[in-house]
């Protein structure tokens, strides 16, 4: 079984379905989005990317964004099985180096926002690292 290195909130999936946005859309904002803010909950980042752009007079314009809210956590350990399961005792506890980008939110903004609250750059290149491992 292959273990996804991202996890979605049903709040996600529920926002995703309504903006009619899939998983590799949501995940291609978070991989390389336009810009990065602080999000409004504690310990999350927003990214912004725009659903389509057209060039004119030199510069990018859009009409509209797509917006993801996510959180860099550390997975929670994990229970061997095997070794359980041939009676010895104790389960031997697994713990995964990987970090885990947990989704709480996406949606479309229908129009052009304003930056906002920018991260510090020690947090950029800390999610930087973590997409890279991916």
């Amino acid at each position: 079984m292959i273990k996804s290195k991202y996890f979605w909130t049903q709040h996600a999936l529920r926002k995703m379905k309504f903006y009619q946005l899939s998983e590799s859309r949501v995940r291609r904002v978070i991989k390389s989005p336009l810009r990065i803010e602080e999000g409004i909950a504690y310990g999350t980042i927003a990214v912004m990317q725009p659903s389509s752009y057209k060039v004119r007079n030199n510069q990018k314009t859009w009409s509209q964004e797509i917006w993801v809210m996510y959180q860099i956590a550390s997975p929670k350990p994990s229970i061997d099985k095997k070794s359980k399961e041939k009676g010895k005792g104790q389960s031997k506890i697994v713990s995964s180096g990987d970090k885990l980008i947990k989704i709480i939110s996406a949606w479309r903004y229908p129009g052009k926002t304003n930056p906002g609250r920018k991260l510090p750059p020690e947090v950029i290149n800390e999610i930087e690292e973590a997409l890279n491992s991916l």
